[in-house]
């Protein structure tokens, strides 16, 4: 019985990820970036994998990453990623979603800007993400 049961939630989890990766998403507000912290008030991510935040600028590409925090496959509530670096009030910072696939530990951020590993989802192509402004 525990065996069918076990087949019945992998069939059920690869129908739902499809979906999951349809709906994936960033939701966050600007926020004071005072105490070391960025956050995101809610990210639904396709599988397991990271909530990265960029740094940005009105052009709206992905700089460097300057935090990052671990995310369960599904919905995930105030996703706190602790700065590795000084952000300064008034600069926008992307919010985006990446997976945990391609590198060589898993449970380990192995992304640097440009890279395979642990990168960026793109489901139909675009990126999740979203960005916020540093007060």
């Amino acid at each position: 019985m525990t065996r069918i049961l076990a087949s019945a939630a992998a069939l059920a989890a690869l129908f739902a990820a499809p979906a999951l990766a349809d709906a994936a998403m960033v939701e966050a507000s600007d926020q004071s970036v005072a105490n070391g912290v960025v956050s995101a008030e809610k990210v639904l991510a396709p599988a397991n994998g990271w909530l990265v935040v960029h740094r940005t600028d009105a052009a709206m590409k992905p700089g460097p990453v300057v935090a990052h925090a671990p995310l369960r496959m599904g919905e995930n509530r105030d996703v706190a990623a602790i700065l590795t670096e000084a952000v300064a009030p008034g600069e926008m910072l992307m919010l985006m979603v990446h997976s945990e696939e391609g590198g060589m530990k898993t449970g380990v951020f192995e992304y640097t800007l440009g890279a395979k590993e642990d990168g960026p989802i793109k489901p139909d192509g675009k990126l999740v993400m979203t960005v916020v402004s540093a007060q």
